[in-house]
């Protein structure tokens, strides 16, 4: 071991780099990656610099060897440099000449106190503009970088938002100069919590010696980095302090796991061991990948080989995937959905077309491509879902809609998850695609879109169905597909039925596909109609997961451009430790207010509503015209949020978008009602009992476990359609169940042992009507007197009505939950 230890790594010869490519096209940004062209760039990069300044002032070695270290970097697979200062012209060709792109960097004085001086601010983005000027249009510049690392004492001084704004200011300044350049800000996990939406790629340096941990930050900073690519900027290890060998195994690692995470590239820091800052030479750190007489170390043939394996290592034994897409008259997209399939570079996969009754050219479109197309009568979205894995020869099932299409790597990265995680099903982003129009821009923006839900970094509540994946054995444990969802719904289904059988649903950033968004109003409004269909149907077969208004509160957090943002009470804070000294910086959201969350349901447009009803029958009784006020702030508050959740979007789509984040929960609640999802539903059945306390017991001769009785009565009241919730930590009862909005009714078990086995079960049940039907009761009846006795009686009437309405409403529900739970008690009693 000794003896491998000093084993010299040979330097590879100059003759074996091969011929450069020319970088005739500018870098773009799509989605989660970076492309050339149509061809994507995997950015395998290493940071060059910083080096003492030469005599003609710049900060970089001469070009001669300049040109010998960009050779090396050519002929081990690296095809960007990462640099922290301006590069001369020179520098860019001899980047060019050997086809490696340069991301430079835009230095100046982050280190101090900028914002404090309006002249410095000025000299800073006069600055910036020239140094971008001077290297503008160049075909070698990969990106410029605005900032690198501002110190965590210098935003806390000044405040994270002063430092965005700047930072904003400094992007429009870059892109002003040169409008084709991509611009990026590198940051680090101490100031993680900037929020920097304009950035082109995301950056971070990031130095984790511990492979687990800094593949949980690379997932956590893959939802940082939302719908945008996510570079590493600095990877590295010292060789000074951790020896050669365990320098190249750690980058080796670091690099496949960059890549692996869905990243867009990884910088290695660096080059060489040649380290100036600060006016001084650093000879107590040894991070490059050659020693400073450009010997290369052990790790430059590590992460030479690791770069040629990205994005994934040729040796992994890949599972064979069908992927599934059906079509119910897509013609007008599914063209591109299948072209996409045909340049997806996965080794072992086959397409199914499922033709769920189309009466376009579906068919005769999906023949052209040689996939196995199985054609049915119009049976729905579910069904033919299930026709297409119940057909699939492969161990895992991938669906895609026919107005999508995936990215190249899309099956590698859902089938490497499956690989390296116990998932049973598996899902990506799905990002819209630039050049469908305005009106699909702004609906992309817009709230009601496909979007994932989070419970983790890497685990999901949901994922969509226009990019999902599960494995085939687990869709045949629970029997596929519901066919009741023959348009929407089926995916939230499937995966609440796979978690409660146990099962796990992973995320993984880089498994993304492109989904066309509706491309008119009146597109949008059926499908948000559609969606709230679903949600009725939902609620239907999983009513504990509906809160008494009929609104789903999902357990994890929603990810997606069009996300509506509530209105804003309390300020977000930073956690950084101690006097600021914590090495990862978060940023917490506070807890969002009841009343501020109630306008985001759509049932907030019924309370608009019956406000206005109030103040039209002030024209019967004056008093009820100061209903009015609430009603213009009732109908003020989405009107709020819509501009809140729109502010950061060009001025030019603000408008139409603003005004889809208050159709969207219209056309939801519309859905809704038509389909039986309201606020005055029931459920249980069955005729309501006298609201009052009960209490019963059972005698038994052979012990049970108190927590087996309450499952037991959860599964009876959740087989008879009766929503029913636990009891906390802090509660004192044990189930409560509800069959209407107004009013539930709890249970409390009490066990006593009575020795040999015998026990008696006491139970105690009693109604508990809600505060808002109380609330409202009180309030009618309240006016309504008032309106008597100013002899308004049209008013009295319509209030009166009112009143008795809700406190029966209220009396009635708590009646119909205290009968199921009675009902239940006594089944299980005398079972």
């Amino acid at each position: 071991m000794a003896r491998a230890a000093a084993r010299r790594v040979e330097p590879i010869p100059e003759c074996a780099a091969a011929p450069a490519p020319t970088l005739e096209r500018r870098c773009e940004a799509r989605g989660k990656f970076l492309f050339v062209g149509d061809t994507k760039l995997w950015v395998k990069g290493v940071t060059y610099g910083t080096f003492a300044p030469r005599a003609d002032g710049y900060p970089f070695p001469d070009e001669a060897t300049i040109e010998r270290d960009f050779a090396l970097m050519a002929s081990n697979g690296i095809n960007a440099v990462r640099t922290y200062t301006l590069p001369p012209r020179s520098l860019l060709d001899a980047a060019e000449r050997n086809g490696l792109r340069v991301m430079a960097g835009l230095p100046w004085e982050q280190h101090i106190n900028f914002l404090d001086q309006p002249s410095r601010r000025r000299a800073i983005e006069h600055k910036v503009r020239a140094g971008i000027a001077a290297c503008a249009a160049h075909p070698a510049i990969l990106g410029f970088a605005i900032g690198n690392e501002i110190p965590p004492q210098i935003v806390r001084w000044h405040g994270r938002r002063r430092i965005e704004r700047f930072l904003a200011r400094l992007y429009e300044a870059a892109k002003q100069e040169d409008p084709g350049a991509l611009v990026t800000y590198v940051n680090f996990p101490t100031t993680e919590y900037l929020e920097l939406p304009f950035l082109d790629f995301v950056c971070f340096n990031v130095y984790l010696e511990a492979r687990e941990r800094l593949e949980a930050y690379l997932a956590r900073l893959q939802n940082l980095a939302g719908e945008r690519p996510l570079v590493m900027a600095e990877i590295g290890l010292d060789s000074r302090r951790n020896g050669e060998r365990a320098q190249a195994e750690s980058l080796a690692w670091q690099v496949r796991s960059a890549f692996a995470a869905g990243c867009a590239g990884a910088v290695v820091f660096a080059w060489t061991d040649t380290w100036y800052r600060g006016g001084y030479d650093i000879e107590d750190w040894d991070f490059g990948m050659t020693t400073r007489g450009r010997s290369p170390k052990r790790a430059l043939a590590a992460v030479r080989d690791a770069y040629a394996e990205v994005p994934f290592p040729r040796d992994l034994a890949w599972p064979r995937i069908t992927v599934v897409v059906c079509s119910c008259n897509g013609a007008r997209t599914i063209r591109d959905t299948l072209e996409g399939l045909k340049r997806l570079a996965y080794p072992e996969f086959e397409v199914i077309v499922v033709n769920d009754g189309s009466t376009d050219a579906t068919p005769a479109i999906a023949a052209q491509y040689g996939v196995r197309l199985i054609s049915t009568e119009n049976r729905g979205l579910s069904s033919a879902r299930n026709t297409g894995w119940q057909a699939a020869t492969g161990e895992i099932v991938a669906y895609i809609d026919d107005d999508a299409y995936p990215d190249p790597h899309w099956l590698h990265y859902l089938a490497y998850s499956f690989i390296t995680g116990d998932w049973v099903g598996v899902g990506g982003p799905n990002i819209a695609p630039a050049g469908d129009g305005p009106i699909a821009e702004c609906v992309a923006h817009a709230p009601g879109g496909p979007v994932h839900v989070l419970l983790s970094d890497r685990e999901a509540e949901h994922i969509p169905g226009c990019n999902m994946a599960f494995r085939r054995e687990a869709l045949a444990a629970i029997g596929g597909f519901d066919p009741r969802y023959r348009a929407a719904g089926d995916d939230v289904d499937v995966c609440w039925r796979l978690q409660a059988r146990g099962g796990k649903i992973g995320f993984h950033a880089g498994a993304m596909d492109w989904h066309h968004r509706r491309n008119s109003l009146a597109m949008y409004w059926r499908q948000q109609k559609g969606y709230g269909k679903a949600e009725a149907l939902l609620e239907e077969k999983w009513p504990e997961r509906y809160g008494a208004a009929g609104h789903l509160a999902w357990a994890g957090r929603l990810y997606g451009r069009g996300i509506t943002r509530g209105i804003p009470f309390g300020r977000s804070h930073v956690y950084g430790g101690v006097w600021g000294s914590a090495a990862y910086q978060s940023l917490y959201q506070p807890a969002p207010l009841t009343l501020a969350c109630l306008p985001l349901m759509p049932e907030w447009y019924l309370a608009i509503g019956a406000l206005a009803v109030l103040s039209l029958l002030g024209l019967s009784w004056p008093p009820l015209a100061y209903a009015l006020p609430l009603a213009v702030l009732a109908a003020a508050a989405p009107v709020v949020q819509a501009v809140v959740s729109t502010r950061r979007l060009p001025m030019k789509r603000r408008a139409l978008t603003a005004f889809l984040h208050l159709l969207q929960p219209l056309a939801r609640l519309v859905g809704r009602l038509q389909h039986g999802l309201t606020p005055w539903r029931r459920r249980g059945g069955g005729r309501a009992l006298l609201p009052r306390r009960i209490e019963r017991s059972a005698w038994r001769e052979n012990w049970r476990a108190p927590l087996e009785w309450l499952q037991e009565l959860e599964c009876r009241l959740h087989e008879h359609g009766v929503p029913a919730l636990r009891g906390g930590e802090f509660d004192r009862w044990d189930l409560e169940a509800r069959c209407g909005a107004l009013g539930t009714a709890r249970a409390l078990l009490a066990m006593e042992d009575h020795g040999a086995g015998r026990q008696l079960a006491r139970w105690r049940l009693w109604p508990c009507p809600s505060a808002p039907g109380i609330a409202v009761a009180a309030i009618c009846a309240a006016l309504a007197l008032g309106a008597v006795r100013d002899s308004a009686w049209a008013a009295a009437v319509v209030l009166s009505a009112a009143a008795l309405l809700s406190a029966w409403r209220t009396a009635v529900d708590c009646g119909l939950a205290l009968r199921a739970l009675d009902r239940e008690v006594q089944r299980m009693e005398n079972p």
